[in-house]
């Protein structure tokens, strides 16, 4: 049985200023420029909308420095999706900017892989350098959402909706998953903090944000394993994004179209 095709929006909310020494364990020898984008995905066809991380609000951006464009949940309207009608939301894992906004959704499911919540939530966030990309509040939001039913538990490899699946990576978090979603150009794979950039799976560089070394750059090669090719691979924060793919009309520089072939 044939799956359902998906349109698939990255919707930039954030940016911050930064160098390439930020980006790669080690550092690097070049070190230049390299800013940082922030996104949020949705996919989007006839049948529904599911939303692929929430990214942070106004207030955490203002502590910790980030340049605040837009509410990444209140501009989901801008591709026609209404956000209290939403029924899956996939959070990718519990980093700040990838969970802050969760509260805006009235009626969703969270989608989160359990190993996420035993890490947020246990003996780990004693470790400043470990607990520094959580906010408390958010994971004690996602806790209270538990309780509220309306958090589905994966360990491992999951179907949320038919064409749509997510894949547990790790590695930069210890429940991080990625996501598989149906196109007109086949899967596409959005890759969220499995790999930030394209230069992190493509020179085989870890990101310097990691619970597990070896799991991250396993999960380059899981990336390239759930994709038909290279291009069907987004990363979670590189620019460039938004260089490679088309433009919805009338929203230059905010939302990309990643349903259509990217220049390259």
């Amino acid at each position: 049985m044939s799956q359902p095709d998906y349109r698939i929006y990255a919707l930039r909310y954030a940016m911050r200023e930064a160098r390439r020494h930020e980006h790669f364990i080690g550092g690097d020898p070049h070190d230049a420029p390299m800013p940082m984008d922030y996104f949020v995905w949705a996919a989007v066809n006839e049948e529904r909308a599911v939303i692929i991380d929430t990214g942070f609000t106004a207030e955490v951006a203002a502590r910790r420095k980030r340049n605040y464009l837009r509410c990444p949940i209140e501009s989901l309207a801008m591709i026609g999706v209404d956000p209290d009608k939403v029924e899956d939301v996939i959070i990718s894992h519990l980093h700040y900017d990838h969970v802050g906004s969760f509260h805006k959704f009235k009626q969703a499911r969270f989608h989160l892989q359990e190993p996420e919540m035993q890490y947020a939530t246990g003996r780990y966030m004693k470790f400043e350098k470990l607990r520094h990309s959580f906010e408390v509040e958010d994971v004690v939001g996602m806790v209270r959402m538990n309780f509220a039913e309306r958090v589905v538990f994966h360990n491992g490899d999951a179907e949320v909706a038919p064409g749509i699946t997510v894949h547990a990576c790790g590695g930069h978090s210890m429940g991080l998953q990625c996501v598989r979603v149906n196109s007109a150009r086949g899967q596409v794979v959005l890759a969220s903090d499995v790999t930030h950039f394209y230069e992190n799976m493509e020179a085989g560089r870890p990101f310097t944000t990691a619970f597990h070394i070896g799991e991250m750059l396993e999960g380059f090669d899981r990336l390239r394993a759930l994709a038909p090719s290279p291009k069907h691979i987004v990363p979670g924060h590189d620019p460039d994004v938004m260089q490679r793919y088309p433009a919805s009309p009338g929203l230059d520089g905010i939302v990309v179209e990643l349903h259509r072939e990217p220049s390259r």
